[in-house]
């Protein structure tokens, strides 16, 4: 697993989440997460979660933490799983910063407000994972806590700390794979 902080602001409006973005837009082609700040405004056309669409809940927020997965040969079922994993280590990088949160399922809540968006997809060739965290409450149609709130302000550093988790997660999990012995009865 590659990771890549991208330094220039993106606006994040659900077209990004697309086989081989990362690998067009930033050259690395491998399972890989990157992060970014910027805007987020996904349109119902845009939206991958239907439930979101039926509800016609458009996302938007004027200042966010983004953070894109793209994995290869995962089923969209473990991609869940995987997605559950990455909220759960957003979660702990932020508790070691003395911020108290609270995990939903893959949403995380600061104050009862909403402090996270998430979604996991199938493409034709990969299985993606967006996951944003709110610098700002600005602009979001609901009541939302974010990173300055908690006063978190360098935003690069937990960036890289949550993408450095993730990948050691990752490595991890392989090795784990690769270092049994096969059961027969």
């Amino acid at each position: 697993m590659k990771s890549l902080y991208i330094d220039k602001e993106i606006k994040y409006t659900g077209k990004e989440l697309s086989p081989h973005w990362i690998y067009k837009n930033f050259h690395i082609c491998s399972d890989a997460i990157v992060a970014f700040i910027g805007e987020v405004e996904v349109n119902l056309g845009e939206m991958v979660d239907i439930e979101d669409v039926i509800n016609n809940e458009p996302i938007y927020s004027k200042k966010m933490l983004n953070f894109i997965i793209e994995r290869f040969e995962v089923p969209l079922s473990e991609m869940v799983w995987c997605q559950r994993l990455f909220v759960s280590i957003i979660k702990e990088a932020l508790e070691k910063r003395g911020v108290r949160l609270i995990r939903d399922g893959d949403d995380l809540f600061y104050n009862n407000k909403k402090l996270s968006v998430s979604i996991a997809t199938k493409s034709i060739t990969s299985s993606l994972i967006h996951t944003a965290i709110n610098i700002v409450p600005d602009g979001a149609p609901i009541e939302v806590s974010s990173l300055s709130e908690m006063g978190i302000d360098n935003i690069k550093a937990l960036a890289q700390d949550i993408m450095d988790a993730f990948c050691a997660e990752c490595e991890s999990i392989h090795l784990a794979k690769c270092k049994v012995r096969g059961v027969v009865e």
